[in-house]
Parts: structure tokens; C-alpha cells; sequence
């Protein structure tokens, strides 16, 4: 009499876990904004997150609305800057304060178009070292701000796109993904102001980072007070732009 053996059925491999998307928030004084921002996180974003606010001083009218929220969301953590005051340090803040994975930095004013964000991270996992959302591209657009500043960050987008090849034609925005292990890789020396994210772009672009671009559409505040400086900041600009055109190292 012959018995057959049961084979045993394999289960199947369970699919990785998609990487928490660590988004950096920092803030000055957007007590007015915050419990928008943070409803619009919630109603756009819907993959694995981690909303990390960064704060200069403790007297910051942001803090006591945005604790109400760390009381019943565990994923929401309060940071305070450690490097100085400024949007540019407390953005480096959040980049230490983050390990690994990708990294989303946009700004409390809601300016940033947040339906933008799960195809920035799409990009991410389909192997993109840093995503751009671009007002500048096909699709994307600017709702208002001053004129000048539009102009100057048009003109410093596109021309970089067209005559030196970097591959988003919105350079200076600071709506931007990152891979945190590209920016350990890359020296920050901005020292002021929101050139930061033109830094990293064009220095990625320099190392051989895959950089992609998505269209958005930013919106000028309309609560709150704007601490963009054009004319303190415009020499830092313009040092990247011209860092933009020298040789490539890879």
C-alpha cells in the first residue's frame, strides 16, 4: 500500500514595510495656522508618517495648539532648535533628529500643496534620491507673492534646467524630499534665510543623486507674517546658482 506525503504549503513572503515619511515642520509664531496645517497632514497624507514641528524658543504661540494634538497623536513630536534661530537651522534640526528614510520638509504658512506629497513619495520608493515639487514645470503653478521674488525664482529654476541640465525647474522651493542617507553625504553650509533647499539640489545634482520632479502649486499665506528676506538673502542665491555651473564630480 503506498501512503503520499503531504507537502506542506509555503506562505507567502510578506511584502517589506513601507518607511515612515518624516516630515519637518518649522515654526515661528503659526498658532494661527497650525491646527489647519496639521488637519491637512491628516486629510492628504495618508501613507506611514511622522510629523516632526520645529520650534526656536519656548514662548512660540504655536506650541500650546500643537500640543493639544501630541496628546492623542503619538507620531507628532515637538523639537526645539538647537542650532539657532532661524527656518535654516531648525530645518537642520529636523535632519538630525531623523535616522533614516525618507525626509519631507514644508513649511507651517500652508503655502505647500500637500496633495502633492504621496507622489513625491512614490518617486522616493521608486528609487529617487530627492524630489522636487516644481511650480515651474508643466502642471505646476504659484498663486500669488511678490513679483520680483517670482520672477528671480523663475528665472533661476528654469535657466539651470535648460542651460546647466539640473533636472527640476524649480531650484529654489523648499517643498522638498530627501533621502536621508544622500544628505549625509552633502556638507550644509547655508548660514541664513531658505537657500538650503537650492544647496542641497544643486550639490545632489553634483554628486550624481537621482533627482526628480513633480508639479505643484504653491499658495501665498494668508495668516501669519512672512519672514522671507529677498534682499538679505539674494548673495546666498546667487552663490549656489553659480556653484550650479561648475564641473561635475560625478
Amino acid at each position: 500500500m503506498v501512503t503520499s506525503k503531504k507537502t506542506k504549503t509555503k506562505k507567502p513572503a510578506a511584502k517589506p514595510a513601507k518607511p515612515v515619511l518624516n516630515i519637518i515642520v518649522p515654526v515661528y509664531n503659526e498658532g494661527d495656522n497650525f491646527e489647519r496645517l496639521y488637519n491637512e497632514i491628516q486629510d492628504n497624507i495618508k501613507i506611514p508618517k511622522r510629523l516632526i514641528v520645529v520650534y526656536d524658543f519656548d514662548e512660540d504661540n504655536t506650541l500650546p495648539v500643537a500640543r493639544r494634538f501630541v496628546k492623542k497623536d503619538s507620531s507628532l513630536e515637538l523639537v526645539k532648535n538647537t542650532r539657532g534661530r532661524g527656518a535654516l537651522n531648525a530645518i537642520k534640526t529636523g535632519f538630525d533628529h531623523i535616522k533614516q528614510g525618507p525626509v519631507l520638509v514644508t513649511m507651517a504658512d500652508l503655502a505647500d500643496d500637500l496633495k502633492t506629497v504621496e507622489a513625491m513619495y512614490a518617486c522616493y520608493l521608486d528609487g529617487a534620491h530627492l524630489v522636487c515639487g516644481s511650480r515651474y514645470m508643466k502642471g505646476g503653478k504659484q498663486v500669488g507673492g511678490p513679483l520680483l521674488k517670482r520672477t528671480l525664482s523663475r528665472f533661476a529654476g528654469t535657466s539651470l534646467y535648460y542651460l546647466r541640465r539640473v533636472p527640476t525647474h524649480d531650484v529654489t522651493n523648499n517643498f522638498k524630499l530627501y533621502d536621508k542617507t544622500m544628505l549625509s553625504e552633502i556638507e550644509i553650509e547655508s548660514k541664513g534665510g531658505f537657500e538650503i533647499g537650492m544647496e542641497i539640489t544643486v550639490k545632489a545634482f553634483h554628486n550624481g543623486a537621482k533627482i526628480v520632479e513633480i508639479p505643484t502649486t504653491w499658495y501665498d499665506r494668508t495668516a501669519g507674517t512672512s519672514n522671507f528676506k529677498l534682499w538679505q538673502w539674494l548673495p546666498s542665491y546667487l552663490k549656489w546658482y553659480l556653484h550650479a555651473y561648475k564641473p561635475r564630480t560625478k
